[in-house]
């Protein structure tokens, strides 16, 4: 374990971007999202959580993955999809860190998405604890603990006042620490009770939460019964398919793939869709769900239901992110705990 004085971290940053992108927490306009480094920017690291989740650094909302051109008979193809340089994704929440291994389950499995195996692969990430969870927060719900390491980050840090405490969790973690390493400066006893005490302080925290009492688990019985329970009925009737939820939502991945004609020349590229619109998996015959009810039902069902009986995990994070920006106020923590059976 090292640690870094917060009064280096212009040097911090100069020095990581030497080698890599560099993308950090912005605030712009008052609202903090991750994004490509300058130098005149304002980071906000104290931000728990981004306006939208950092998962448009590895699956983008709009991605180009070839041009095309005709010359008469003559067609040529440019492959421009992937991510060729290496990057380094600073100051992720665990939430958001684990939320990339729940999209790895999707993409990475055969047969891998090659473009998005690339972006992941080229990239660093260095995950920070969280001071002050917000009461919007029930990470802890799927296992998340918002001081430890989860699985899969490179860096992890925690904030303890003057100075910023560092450890490399993997071999790529290793490497970016070798290279930044003048900055950084041994840690001491003092530095190891502190972060003890801010371990056990984030933990008593997230226990005293609103929400802390939120448990998927009791969504409990035969597939089809939960599939055609009555519930659906009651808590669908205020979505207005909107999708912001799953914009906003670190662990949702449905896509669509478009052409752009621009006559000669073109382009093919994917971006984010929700299964809450209307034309959502359009066919030749039309979209197989006509009601919101069922574009309703579709969306959790896939998070609490059929995501964990393909990979024995739900597919949230708890982060809170829809529980703030659905107009109706209708999210997946009451889903939860209406199937659960709370009145």
């Amino acid at each position: 374990m090292k640690k870094v004085a917060k009064n280096k971290f212009s040097q911090l940053w100069n020095s990581i971007n030497k080698d890599y992108e560099l993308f950090l927490p912005i605030e712009k306009d008052g609202k903090v999202n991750f994004s490509l480094w300058k130098d005149e920017d304002k980071i906000n690291l104290d931000a728990i959580k981004t306006n939208v989740s950092p998962k448009n650094i590895i699956f983008p909302q709009s991605e180009t993955y070839l041009k095309f051109k005709t010359d008469g008979k003559k067609l040529s193809l440019e492959n421009v999809g992937g991510k060729k340089e290496e990057y380094v994704l600073f100051g992720v929440r665990p939430c958001d860190a684990v939320s990339f291994n729940l999209i790895d389950n999707v993409f990475l499995r055969e047969p891998i998405d090659r473009f998005y195996e690339e972006r992941r692969n080229k990239g660093t990430v260095v995950s920070m604890a969280c001071l002050e969870p917000e009461e919007t927060c029930f990470c802890s719900s799927f296992g998340i603990e918002p001081e430890t390491a989860p699985k899969g980050v490179d860096v992890f840090t925690w904030d303890i006042g003057q100075t910023i405490l560092w450890e490399a969790q993997t071999e790529k973690g290793n490497i970016l620490t070798e290279k930044l390493g003048d900055i950084f400066e041994e840690v001491t006893e003092q530095d190891i009770n502190e972060l003890e005490k801010l371990k056990h302080s984030i933990k008593d925290k997230v226990s005293s939460l609103p929400l802390s009492d939120v448990d998927p688990k009791k969504i409990d019985g035969d597939l089809k019964d939960i599939f055609e329970s009555e519930v659906w009925d009651e808590i669908s009737k205020s979505c207005l398919g909107c999708g912001s939820c799953t914009y906003v939502c670190p662990t949702c991945h449905c896509y669509d793939i478009q052409d752009f004609d621009g006559g000669k020349c073109g382009e093919r590229f994917r971006c984010w869709d929700s299964c809450m619109f209307s034309d959502f998996t359009r066919m030749a015959h039309g979209n197989p769900r006509t009601s919101q009810k069922e574009r309703f039902r579709q969306r959790f069902m896939h998070k609490l239901v059929y995501y964990p009986n393909n990979h024995q995990v739900y597919a949230c994070v708890g982060c809170g992110r829809c529980i703030e920006k659905c107009p109706v106020n209708m999210n997946i923590v009451k889903v939860i705990k209406k199937l659960g059976g709370e009145k």
